[in-house]
Order: structure tokens, then C-alpha cells, then sequence
């Protein structure tokens, strides 16, 4: 008779920093720590202990970073004070993982982890949008990619903020074990097997308020007729410029051109109705100015890497 040798199950160092957020330290747990699934996920630290969370109260991580080094995937939840640097010890450990072979990933700000251990030099990469300019700036080497819900660039996965993490996590279940065992874990967890588009569909950006001086009459008269066709000529008369001063006065105060501004407002506008309202996607593409339901579709996708439809059945309050 030959004895069977158990299959070894695949290690999942979760590195909780100091000032982690709980929520985002529980995902892996939830999703991939499953009895049913073979990993081993396991809660460490820089040594085993307490560890502050951003709540004011600790998390036990009953592993130190021998077990990150030791790790098949290590995941970085978010933290607080990532703009202060990772300690040593803690990048260092990541780089030795990495090297060591293993599959590193970051959940929003975890991703300043990676980025201060050199894991992203040269690699395309995401954390949640509000943090993605202070990413590129202090990591000129980084490929940011301010929109995306998470970034796999094979070896290396980043994520945005917070609910992104579930984004991840599915993923790596679905790269380790295929679509249909993710898809079970997500019913199980009511979650989206995928989301579409990316982060661009969570971020508001209204435009540019207007103020009493310089262009701030022309914008607000503007706004409140998004559904009439407005030229440039228009916005021009109305500021009684011309339109050549016009476009570069435009470009100063606002820091983009009047087309985009406009093009920007009416998808703010049809957002607010798709939540809103139960308008039909025609109705909103015209009293929005964007034409045709086709075109209207079009522009939203581009703003907001979804589509009306999938826009409001994720957003909708009525």
C-alpha cells in the first residue's frame, strides 16, 4: 500500500501595519480563509502581538514577518501613516518574499508598502483614487492608474480603496482555482463575481465651482442649461469675450477646455439622475445635451468605465 502526502496548502501572510483598517484586514479572511478552499491565511505583524488598528483598538497578529518571508501570497491591507514610510524591517520582508518567489498584492494605501519595498518600479499600479497623486509623486517610478479597481501585473497586485480588496481577493481565487469556484465564494459572501469598470464610476467630478468673479456667471448660466446646444461661440458671448481670449481665460481658471467642462458637467448631471430618478436613458440623454442615447452612452463609458445601465443599478436611492 502507498500512503497519500497531504497537499501543503497555500500560505496567505495578511501584513497588518500599524494604523491597519480592520475592514480591509478581514477580507482575505473572509474570502480566502474559507474552510473548504486550500490556503492557510494567516494574521501577521512585525512580530507577534498586538497590533493598533486605525479604530483605536489592537488586532492579535499571531505571526511575525519570518512568516511573510515564508509566504505563497502576502497580502498589505490599508494604513494609517502610509505617507510616513514602512518600517525597515517590514520592506525589507516584502522584498524578501518577493524574491523568495512569492505573490505580494496591497488593498488601497498598501500599496505605498509595495512601493517603498521597489515592487512597483516600473509596474502599472493602483490604490484608491484620492491617494493616487501622492502615489505617482513620491514614486516617480510607478505606473499609476488612478481608475482601475485593481491592477495584476502577474507577481505584483494592487487594489483601490476598501471595497476593491473583495475586487482582489475574487481575482486571486479566480487566477488560483477558475471562474467557477469564485463565483461560488462570491454568492456565498453576496458579492459581484466581477464589477465592471473601475474606480472612475465612484469618483465625483463636479465641475469647477463657479465663483462672482472672472468666469464664475458664464459657468453657472451654463449649468443651467446643459440641455441646449452651447458652443464655445456661446460661452464666449455670454462672458463678452472673445472666443480665442475666451478659451484661454478658460484654460487658466479651470485648468481644462470648455468642451471637456461641458462634456464633464452633463455626466455629472445624467449620475444624479440615473441615481435619482427612473428617467429612461433617453430622456436623460437629452435634457443632459448628450445627444442621442448611442452618443450618451458613449461619453458616460469614457468618463466613467461603465455604462448607464450598470451605472444606476449600482448607485440608484430610489
Amino acid at each position: 500500500m502507498t500512503s497519500q502526502r497531504p497537499v501543503r496548502r497555500h500560505r496567505v501572510a495578511v501584513l497588518a501595519l500599524d494604523g491597519v483598517l480592520p475592514m480591509e484586514v478581514g477580507m482575505p479572511f473572509h474570502i480566502l480563509g474559507l474552510p473548504e478552499l486550500p490556503y492557510e491565511v494567516m494574521l501577521c505583524g512585525r512580530v507577534p502581538g498586538p497590533v493598533e488598528t486605525d479604530k483605536g483598538w489592537p488586532l492579535l497578529a499571531t505571526h511575525g514577518l519570518d512568516a511573510v518571508r515564508d509566504a505563497d501570497t502576502v497580502i498589505v491591507p490599508a494604513f494609517r501613516g502610509y505617507l510616513d514610510g514602512s518600517r525597515d524591517d517590514a520592506v525589507a520582508a516584502l522584498r524578501q518574499a518577493h524574491l523568495n518567489g512569492a505573490r505580494i498584492a496591497s488593498i488601497c494605501t498598501g500599496a505605498f508598502a509595495l512601493a517603498s519595498a521597489g515592487l512597483l518600479d516600473g509596474r502599472r499600479a493602483t490604490t484608491h483614487w484620492r491617494y493616487a497623486d501622492e502615489l505617482a509623486r513620491l514614486h516617480p517610478k510607478v505606473e499609476v492608474e488612478p481608475d482601475a479597481l485593481y491592477v495584476d501585473a502577474g507577481d505584483v497586485l494592487t487594489s483601490a480603496g476598501v471595497a476593491s480588496g473583495i475586487d482582489l481577493c475574487l481575482h486571486l481565487l479566480r487566477r488560483d482555482h477558475g471562474t467557477a469556484v469564485a463565483n461560488a465564494v462570491a454568492r456565498e459572501i453576496v458579492a459581484a463575481p466581477h464589477r465592471e469598470g473601475g474606480q472612475a464610476q465612484f469618483i465625483r467630478r463636479p465641475p469647477a465651482p463657479p465663483s462672482r468673479t472672472g468666469l464664475g456667471p458664464t459657468l453657472e448660466w451654463a449649468l443651467t442649461r446643459l440641455d441646449k446646444p452651447l458652443t464655445v461661440a456661446d460661452l464666449a458671448a455670454h462672458a463678452r469675450q472673445s472666443t480665442r481670449t475666451f478659451v484661454r481665460s478658460f484654460a487658466a481658471e479651470t485648468g481644462t477646455t470648455p468642451i471637456k467642462w461641458l462634456n464633464t458637467a452633463r455626466v455629472d448631471r445624467a449620475r444624479e439622475l440615473l441615481e435619482t430618478t427612473d428617467a429612461t436613458i433617453s430622456h436623460i440623454s437629452q435634457v443632459c445635451g448628450l445627444g442621442t442615447p448611442a452618443n450618451f452612452r458613449q461619453h458616460f463609458r469614457r468618463t466613467t468605465g461603465t455604462t448607464p445601465s450598470e451605472y444606476r443599478q449600482a448607485f440608484a436611492v430610489i
